[in-house]
């Protein structure tokens, strides 16, 4: 039994791939593996990732944890007002620095993080640098290079920032990195990485020698960054006290209960410089409203992460890839289910809702969502379904051309597409429909088969038959049969289209000159063959497939099949090439036809307006013609002389010389009677 399933299961992946060939089945297995790599690694692709980024974003701002000020952390920063009391802008005023570290080493901080650069001497370094050496409280002096942040410090400044730390360095004084990395939009939201060459970051710099604060883990941790919100507007996360304040001996005092046993954070708060974007950015801080954040406060939401030993936890890469596998394999399958389209729409939505809805969910539980995607799920998703569809697609076109192929050696293939489709259409019977109706007949071929040789017969009239099912098949029309020499065709049915009675009529001109390109090319030797003649008319008519159980035919029978059989008769007597019915002209929308008076057909009654497609003509040649039958008509005879000697003058053309017989031979729009 298993030999036989795989047997089985080996002959359909041949078909399969028969089917496709293996260009598409190549193409298809790139697609999907495309389509694995976009669900993976939509993070690293610059399009894909603009998106990821953006419900990043939205994801954190919306779960951002909200609370009270933080009692732990406090942010002393120089302000504008500052620099405007100091006279100084860049560097800082180092002597309110110095008077401000002696405030918050006497008021008893646990630590200081002092995120400015002494990157240049000033000329009140010697007094900031002996207040560094008295101090008792740690403190962490910012530190940054040219090779890990070239952006922000030179070379030489990196230089003469080492010989400053070297120089105030004690048991309790020494540098901490201050470096902050971004994304490629600029937005910070994860932990910067450990070079080597730079001290620990500041926030693990701070704690690591304090018990129960220490979490060594943040060491070489670079994941997302915890950001917080304030529960109200007037209550923010962190505590912020202007420098100028615990400067003044005289306020700082009403300060201590923000300073004591407090880690204490100094930088500057100003709007055009050390601001960062954060997840924030996008859509404003839920609460504050607040787009950017200044750095030294980027450093208090880390070191408040690491207080509260947060840590996410880690999706492994290889759990990413397994995600990326499986969206790959349902937006296949998703392809390849056979079911309604409503449904197929309410498990598309429902797939992508699960794609953009894991990560948050996932984001809330307390994992790592930095990196996991969710736009490149979807976009993966697509491309999968995509791929198997078209397989799909190629493979029923495959199956579809086959079996049409096999019903087109008996039915149209107009015919056959409408059975592919519906099979029941195979059942006997007929219907009512109002189709246009073309006939055919090459003058003259009777005679022709009494004098060359049967093959030669055979040859001329295989060739011919080819020449006129091309136009009709070009044209969208159905073969309903061939006579002889004669070609059946219709349009309107099985299917019918707006534009049928355009294409039938032109069917039938391209017909006719199809029938003259074949005078031609008829081989030396063969007797000269006579023009295609055709007749075009619209009506009722009753289609369908007629015949026993073991043989049938798809045609249509009744009297517009007869009125352009007749029509077709009529060029003869009328010396016309294509002959249409009033009925078939004014549904063709096409203004190249020239009336060619009333005629009673043979074996009818009633008279037919005719007219007779002419689009080589101009638009004064047919408006001669219809005022000449406009004339005939009214029975105004003088006129009709008129236009006659006119028309014999500037047209030497069969056609309207037997119309000018006819009208002289009749009286008042009195039809003519084709015998």
């Amino acid at each position: 039994m298993p030999d036989k399933r795989q047997d089985r299961m080996e002959r359909r992946v041949g078909r399969t791939v028969s089917q496709l060939g293996w260009q598409r089945v190549a193409v298809a297995a790139i697609l999907l593996a495309v389509a694995l790599f976009l669900a993976a690694r939509s993070w690293h692709l610059p399009l894909l990732r603009d998106a990821e980024s953006a419900l990043y974003d939205i994801r954190t701002a919306a779960l951002a944890p909200a609370t009270d000020p933080d009692k732990r952390v406090t942010l002393v920063v120089y302000t504008a007002d500052t620099n405007r009391k100091t006279g100084q802008i860049s560097p800082v005023d180092r002597t309110i620095l110095a008077k401000a570290l002696k405030q918050i080493d006497t008021l008893g901080a646990k630590g200081i993080g002092i995120d400015i650069l002494f990157d240049s001497p000033q000329p009140d370094d010697p007094l900031l640098k002996s207040t560094l050496k008295a101090m008792k409280t740690p403190v962490f002096l910012a530190y940054a290079n040219s090779k890990t942040n070239p952006e922000a410090i030179t070379y030489e400044q990196t230089q003469d920032l080492s010989a400053y730390i070297k120089s105030v360095t004690t048991s309790d004084v020494g540098p901490a990195s201050i470096l902050l990395e971004t994304d490629n939009d600029g937005v910070a939201r994860h932990w910067p990485h450990q070079y080597p060459g730079l001290p620990p970051l500041l926030s693990v710099a701070m704690t690591k020698n304090v018990k129960g604060d220490a979490d060594m883990r943040f060491a070489s941790y670079t994941g997302p960054i915890r950001y917080r919100v304030p529960t109200a507007s007037d209550r923010p996360v962190f505590d912020k006290i202007p420098i100028d304040l615990l400067a003044d001996p005289d306020t700082a005092p009403l300060m201590a209960e923000a300073i004591t046993g407090r880690y204490v954070l100094i930088g500057g708060d100003f709007s055009d410089f050390d601001q960062f974007d954060t997840p924030f950015t996008r859509t404003g801080n839920p609460v504050t409203g607040e787009t950017r954040m200044i750095g030294v406060e980027v450093h208090a939401s880390m070191l408040a992460q690491l207080l509260d030993h947060w840590l996410p936890v880690n999706i492994p890469p290889w759990l990413k890839w397994l995600a990326a596998a499986i969206v790959v394999l349902l937006g296949a399958a998703t392809a390849a289910g056979q079911v309604r389209t409503w449904l197929l729409a309410i498990g598309v939505l429902v797939q992508f809702a699960a794609f953009l809805a894991l990560p948050y969910f996932l984001a809330r539980s307390g994992f790592d969502t930095l990196g996991l995607p969710s736009v490149g799920w979807i976009v993966g998703w697509l491309v999968a379904y995509t791929a198997v569809s078209s397989a799909l697609r190629a493979i029923n076109a495959a199956q579809r051309e086959f079996a049409q192929g096999a019903l087109g050696k008996y039915l149209p293939r107009s015919v056959a597409s409408e059975i592919m489709r519906n099979p029941e259409r195979l059942s006997l019977h007929g219907e009512k429909r109002e189709i246009f109706c073309v006939f055919t007949d090459l003058e003259g071929f009777t005679k022709l088969t009494h004098a060359v040789e049967p093959e030669m017969i055979a040859q001329l009239l295989n060739d011919y038959l080819d020449r006129l099912s091309a136009v009709v098949l070009e044209y969208g029309g159905t073969l309903d049969k061939f006579v002889g020499d004669a070609v059946v065709a219709f349009w309107g049915a099985p299917i019918a289209y707006p534009d049928d009675g355009e294409r039938a009529a032109k069917a039938a001109w391209a017909m006719y000159q199809a029938g003259e390109a074949f005078r031609q090319a008829v081989p030396e030797g063969v007797p000269k063959i006579g023009r295609t003649r055709v007749g075009l008319h619209y009506g009722e008519a009753i289609v369908g497939n007629f015949g026993g159980e073991g043989r049938i035919q798809y045609t249509a029978l009744g009297d517009a099949m007869n009125t352009a059989a007749r029509l077709e008769s009529a060029n003869k007597p009328l010396d016309t090439k294509v002959l249409v019915s009033r009925e078939a002209m004014e549904r063709t929308g096409l203004d190249w036809f020239r009336p060619m008076g009333r005629v009673t057909l043979r074996g009818r009654s009633t008279p037919v307006e005719i007219f007779e497609p002419t689009p080589d003509a101009t638009d004064e040649e047919r408006a001669r013609v219809r005022e000449l039958i406009a004339a005939h008509e009214q029975g105004n005879s003088d006129r009709v002389q008129s236009l006659t000697a006119k028309l014999a003058e500037s047209m030497h053309d069969d056609a309207v010389i037997n119309l000018v017989q006819r009208l002289t031979q009749t009286h008042k729009g009195e039809s003519y009677v084709l015998g």
